[in-house]
């Protein structure tokens, strides 16, 4: 277990422990996004703590999560006046009536926004959430999906036992007005959920595969920043993620040039036997980049070879990410946006 895991961490590090349980709380696009912000020399240290974490005591991930909503307690944005702000600057812009018309459509009871505790929500991954919520009332869940935006809410209620689905939907639709100590005791609820469901159970986050898929949704200059660092802290991890960041399907996002770029480096059996274990639409990538007179042919090959066991095309697969690897470090094979920003 970390150290993370039996003692509560002051100063510096704490800051870093808990960004990087914040971070693998949440979802992969809201976490590449914040990746790709940060300095190269934050980026070393975020990304060493995340694989290096292992089983995090729930009082950590409970601390992470409070010190994040105290950060937006001391660093808000009042809300009072806000509705009557919006209108004002809305009136200047396109006139008084239809500035009342905008306010209320979007503002009808003048919502507040959530409380910091319930905005920490809209951070988690919808698989979080639905495993915290999923002994609570129908009543409750369905008031704290009304918090989260529509597709979170949706993921949310997907994750969700089945028989869940009808009773919250049906609250969700007829909930009407909330009453402000309501919203209270859910936000209390909320953080004894946390200790509830992870009070005594610690929970399993991170590892291998969950950084290395944040770092291959992040712009390459993430990884070429991260991996030579990771790589001389510890270097069977460097092994491992280099393992888990380029898979066969990571060939999917190649252009059609790059794709016939590929394509010439593979002997005709090799791509045979891969695109053998390939639907139909994902074969598209390899013949869109081919003749329609190979391609044909191809397709033909393929049907002939009839059954082919699934190890052969594992294996015919990770010979073509062998060669895709060396074209990428000899700069013939550009994956995805490259090291630059184009317009």
């Amino acid at each position: 277990m970390s150290d993370l895991a039996a003692t509560p961490a002051t100063g510096p590090t704490a800051g870093i422990d808990r960004a990087a349980i914040m971070v693998m709380l949440m979802n992969e696009e809201d976490a590449t996004g914040i990746l790709s912000q940060l300095a190269p020399e934050e980026l070393r240290q975020l990304a060493a703590r995340m694989c290096s974490l292992g089983e995090i005591d729930p009082s950590a991930i409970a601390e992470a999560i409070s010190g994040f909503s105290r950060s937006i307690d001391n660093g808000s944005i009042s809300a009072h006046g806000r509705v009557h702000s919006v209108k004002r600057m809305l009136t200047s812009a396109v006139g008084d009536m239809k500035a009342d018309s905008l306010i209320r459509q979007v503002a009808p009871e003048q919502k507040a926004e959530p409380s910091p505790t319930l905005a920490v929500l809209r951070w988690l991954d919808p698989g979080v959430i639905a495993e915290m919520l999923a002994d609570e009332h129908p009543q409750a869940i369905a008031v704290l999906l009304l918090q989260l935006d529509t597709d979170t809410a949706a993921a949310t209620l997907a994750a969700l036992p089945r028989e869940l689905h009808t009773p919250v939907l049906h609250r969700v639709a007829r909930l009407g007005p909330v009453s402000r100590q309501a919203i209270e005791i859910l936000e209390e609820t909320v953080e004894g959920m946390i200790q509830q469901r992870h009070g005594s159970v610690p929970l399993t986050m991170g590892g291998v595969k969950e950084a290395a898929e944040i770092i291959n949704r992040a712009h390459r200059s993430v990884e070429k920043e991260v991996m030579p660092e990771i790589g001389k802290i510890d270097k069977i991890l460097h092994q491992q993620l280099e393992h888990e960041m380029f898979k066969f399907e990571h060939l999917f996002v190649l252009d059609t040039k790059m794709t016939g770029v590929l394509l010439r480096e593979i002997e005709s059996d090799t791509l045979i036997l891969a695109l053998k274990g390939l639907e139909e639409e994902q074969r598209e990538q390899f013949f869109g980049a081919m003749s329609s007179r190979a391609a044909d042919g191809l397709r033909d090959e393929i049907e002939a070879r009839g059954r082919v066991k699934k190890t052969e095309v594992e294996a015919a697969q990770k010979d073509i990410v062998t060669i895709a690897k060396r074209l990428i470090a000899d700069g013939e094979l550009i994956m995805g946006e490259g090291d630059e920003d184009y317009v």
